[in-house]
C-alpha cells in the first residue's frame, strides 16, 4: 500500500519542508505556487495609503507519494517543518494511491517511488 500526500503550506517554509523530507530519504516531490484561502478568508493590505482586501493568499502545494510506513513520519516532519503558529499554516491531505509506475523503467508500485 502506497499514499498521496498534499500539502498546502506557506511559501517561505518550503526549504524546510524540502529538508526535512530529505531527511527522511524522500527525494521526489512536486511543488506548485497556488493561491487561496481558509478560515482567515484572506487578509487586508494598505497600499499607498489606501486599504484593500485580498481574496486569495499565496500559498506552496506540494504533492509527495510514498510507501504507507512512511506516510506518519512525512506528515510529522511537513507539519513540524511548515508549522509557525499563526493562522493560514496549511493543511496536509493523505490518500490511498492505488498504482504508480515509473515511465522511464516500467518499474511498478513501491519500485517506482
Amino acid at each position: 500500500m502506497m499514499k498521496y500526500l498534499i500539502a498546502i503550506i506557506k511559501p517561505h517554509r518550503l526549504d524546510a519542508v524540502r529538508d526535512a523530507l530529505g531527511d527522511l530519504g524522500i527525494n521526489g516531490m512536486t511543488v506548485s505556487e497556488v493561491q487561496g484561502y481558509g478560515r482567515q478568508k484572506g487578509q487586508k493590505e494598505i497600499y499607498r495609503g489606501a486599504e484593500y482586501e485580498v481574496h486569495f493568499l499565496p500559498k506552496v502545494k506540494i504533492e509527495v507519494a510514498v510507501t504507507a510506513d512512511m506516510a506518519e513520519r512525512a506528515v510529522d516532519a511537513i507539519k513540524t517543518a511548515s508549522e509557525t503558529g499563526q493562522i493560514g499554516d496549511g493543511k496536509i491531505f493523505v490518500l490511498d494511491l492505488g498504482q504508480v509506475v515509473r515511465i522511464r523503467t516500467g518499474e511498478t508500485d513501491e519500485a517506482a517511488l
